[in-house]
């Protein structure tokens, strides 16, 4: 078990209630973005041991994002109406939800307070980190299990979306792993907003701009992406950076406090949510047949370098060396932020009328001219 001091409550700056995120909060030193690109590429370190700065967005970056928000706050909240449809129909007892930091975090942050306070369903909610090549943070799942006894069958992993499916599959193996050793048998189905690859449990399969995922740290309670280097302990929780210095820019409960007002517009409107998931077999052949024509196209080798859905693709420009960003509309208003990005970012970008996803970014190789 991690050490007792671990077991101060950490919340980022999210309130205390709504969730307790185990991560160590370090410090580190922060390589620029080329440089990591480098050594990850080259295999000399594991992108989990290196972060690189993170600034503030600039001004006409937010006024995209508030456009953005404006522009899809209503069906993020049906989302999570119906994805706390879908859980609770699927959960007996106490529900712990466990997002995956940080995508999945504002989304298990909201999706709890749907739980309690609008479906009467006690609700749990922990955030750990998960890391691709490396699994899900085994001292945090741990810890969860032995906190107040959380019962396994109440367990459900949460994010806000999956790409290509690595990390459902990253999680099903952490998860497997976790039963040979402890004894306990989890769900690792993972409950998302939307589900491009058909991997998992969600709402709809469709690539539409989900607001959180735009922003980073000032969406995520002032936390850095999660980080595993020699500095971490084997008691340790998987450690992160606590951005202090970003709170005059926090979002991170405004932006719960609008999606839940959002929610209770809808209810009041007699919105019903849809305890039913999608289908995943649609996305799962959409994605296999799409990213085998992509890497025959560019002629990628490592898949590891295709990020799809306007999610991961804006992620790509925020903290990776972009190689190309294509778009099925540049006219969308889905894609002005993105757009600004390239814009801010000089990355080209072209369009292809016929991408299944609204966006789709590709990492520059280390042979890329």
């Amino acid at each position: 078990m991690p050490p007792v001091e671990q077991r101060a409550r950490f919340s980022g700056s999210y309130r205390p209630e709504d969730v307790h995120i185990l991560l160590k909060p370090i410090a580190m030193e922060l390589i620029e973005v080329a440089e990591k690109e480098r050594l990850i590429q080259s295999g000399q370190r594991h992108y989990s041991e290196m972060l690189s700065p993170e600034t503030l967005p600039s001004p006409r970056y937010m006024d995209m994002f508030h456009q953005a928000f404006a522009m899809n706050r209503r069906r993020m909240a049906q989302g999570l109406l119906d994805l706390a449809a879908i859980v609770a129909a699927r959960r007996q007892n106490d529900i712990t939800l466990v997002s995956l930091a940080r995508a999945g975090t504002p989304v298990g942050v909201t999706l709890k307070h749907v739980l309690t306070d609008i479906l009467d369903r006690p609700t749990a909610h922990y955030s750990l980190s998960i890391i691709r090549d490396r699994g899900i943070d085994q001292n945090a799942l741990r810890f969860i299990m032995n906190d107040e006894a959380r019962a396994p069958d109440g367990i459900v992993f949460v994010d806000g979306w999956t790409g290509k499916g690595v990390i459902a599959r990253e999680l099903a193996a952490s998860v497997e792993f976790f039963h040979r050793t402890q004894g306990m048998r989890l769900d690792a189905t993972l409950f998302a907003l939307t589900d491009l690859a058909g991997v998992g449990m969600a709402p709809t399969d469709e690539d539409y701009l989900i607001p959180s995922s735009i922003l980073n740290a000032t969406m995520s309670g002032l936390i850095s992406r999660s980080i595993l280097h020699e500095g971490i302990g084997p008691d340790d929780f998987h450690g992160c950076v606590f951005y202090r210095e970003f709170a005059s820019g926090d979002l991170s409960r405004w932006f719960v406090d609008e999606l839940l007002r959002e929610i209770r517009a809808l209810l009041e409107e007699d919105y019903a949510p849809c305890p039913t998931p999608v289908d995943p077999l649609r996305a799962r052949e959409r994605s296999r047949i799409w990213l085998a024509a992509i890497k025959d196209r560019f002629g990628i080798m490592d898949e590891n370098l295709i990020k799809p859905g306007i999610g991961e693709a804006t992620r790509v420009l925020l903290r990776r060396v972009p190689r190309l960003l294509i778009l099925r509309d540049p006219h969308a208003p889905e894609a002005l932020h993105i757009l600004q990005l390239a814009q801010e970012k000089q990355v080209h970008w072209e369009v292809d009328p016929a991408l299944p996803y609204q966006a789709v970014s590709l990492i520059k190789g280390l042979s890329d001219a």
